[in-house]
């Protein structure tokens, strides 16, 4: 099972959690729970998980929980707080993959929609429709930061060959260029310092050609 699935899977379970607890009697206890859920996070990532995809799945799971709660918890498609969801589909792109943006808004417009009142008018729509057209944006979003830390990789080992470039090669032609110069006494000597400036600029040129 490929990892965007696994992830889909399980923050579709904590979107079902975050539509199940506020109707019943934990909707009281709101804050002491996102409180309770953000030390969770905080633990867990310092103590086990730092710095993994495992810390970003948490956070996305810790994040849609807390989000769908208070919204869920304040009316719903009603409540006030409803653009929360709109950042939680933008972070959920940045934080794992790009499709899970879209996977997020199917689950989210589906159970949006088996909650809805019956003989709701088309206003009571909106919210759920703005969700769809919200999450090409949001995956737009996240593939252009996944280009970002690609690019971002590029550059430190482009500067990482760079410094091995000039410490292994460079540095071995100018030591020869200073042995002969401080040994000069003909034509020999005279024969290493060109053969090693030669040497030095084809290799800076071809360092120049694979940049």
């Amino acid at each position: 099972m490929s990892k965007e699935i696994t992830h889909s899977l399980i923050l579709i379970l904590a979107m079902v959690l975050g539509f199940i607890y506020p109707k019943t009697s934990l909707a009281q206890y709101e804050l002491q729970i996102s409180a309770g859920l953000f030390i969770f996070l905080y633990l867990t990532k310092k103590m086990f998980i730092e710095k993994s995809i495992y810390s970003r799945l948490a956070e996305s799971v810790v994040f849609t929980l807390i989000v769908l709660g208070i919204v869920n918890s304040t009316g719903g498609l009603s409540s006030p707080f409803f653009f929360l969801i709109y950042f939680l589909l933008f972070s959920l792109s940045l934080i794992l993959e790009p499709v899970i943006s879209v996977t997020s808004t199917i689950a989210l417009i589906t159970f949006f929609l088996l909650n809805l009142p019956q003989n709701q008018d088309i206003k009571a729509l909106l919210p759920i429709i703005s969700l769809a057209f919200i999450t090409p944006f949001a995956m737009y979003m996240g593939q252009e930061h996944i280009e970002s830390q690609k690019s971002k990789v590029k550059s430190q080992k482009f500067q990482e060959d760079t410094f091995l470039f000039i410490s292994l090669l460079l540095k071995n032609h100018i030591k020869n260029i200073k042995e002969a110069v401080e040994n000069y006494v003909g034509d020999h000597e005279l024969n290493i310092i060109k053969k090693s400036a030669s040497r030095m600029e084809k290799l800076i040129e071809k360092f120049e050609k694979q940049k």
